[in-house]
């Protein structure tokens, strides 16, 4: 997910990814986060990973310097979407993984893009190997997280909201909403991208995680 951003950027940052599959809570995993983080740093994250950031934000808000989050979402699970994740849980559970990656791509990957097969490929491999390891844990945690959008007004750092145009899971409109909500907030649309922003456009995604990076 984040292989172009850490090649590209590591000059300017030393580049960390957080272990997100070995808890069963977002206060867990955000707790695993912050012992492994040095006592200040960038805190950026894609989807789930913005949500962990958004707890890092509950637990610690004086460690994180600066915040991304990209194609995220702030809102609790509506009951409509919990029913979905539990549904996706059991599939899990019953071992019936390459069905659910693939129905879940349809959300991920824009019809005209499913014929990149480095791209889809990418994103399979990587959905599969979590789903094996950790499919249980990671919805446990995205069911037990509360709605974020009313600590974000208290948000005091700079923070960059990225978001596809074709986002279809954690659409637009949800993050206008948090770029209204943060502040010093600035929101980046990126054109011809839809929810894996860091994978279907890299050069966008890195360029402006730089530009946040160098802000200050």
């Amino acid at each position: 997910m984040w292989v172009h951003q850490s090649r590209h950027l590591g000059g300017l940052a030393d580049i960390q990814i957080a272990d997100t599959t070995s808890d069963n809570s977002m206060a867990g995993i955000a707790a695993r986060l912050l012992a492994e983080a040095p006592p200040r740093f960038a805190l950026a994250g894609l989807s789930m990973g913005g949500m962990i950031c958004m707890e890092v934000m509950r637990q610690a808000p004086e460690r994180v310097e600066r915040l991304a989050l990209l194609d995220t979402n702030a809102m609790a699970d509506s009951p409509e979407r919990a029913a979905v994740r539990r549904r996706m849980a059991e599939q899990g559970s019953h071992g019936d993984i390459p069905s659910l990656v693939e129905d879940f791509l349809d959300l991920l990957v824009p019809p005209e893009r499913r014929a990149d097969a480095a791209l889809v490929g990418a994103i399979r491999a990587m959905m599969e190997e979590v789903a094996e390891t950790a499919l249980g844990q990671q919805i446990a945690a995205l069911l037990d997280r509360p709605d974020s959008r009313p600590d974000m007004s208290s948000y005091d750092l700079p923070v960059l909201l990225i978001c596809g145009r074709l986002d279809k899971l954690t659409p637009l409109e949800w993050h206008e909403e948090m770029a209204g909500l943060i502040p010093d907030a600035r929101l980046a649309v990126i054109e011809d991208c839809a929810h894996m922003s860091t994978m279907e456009q890299p050069q966008a995604v890195t360029a402006l995680l730089r530009d946040w990076l160098l802000y200050r």
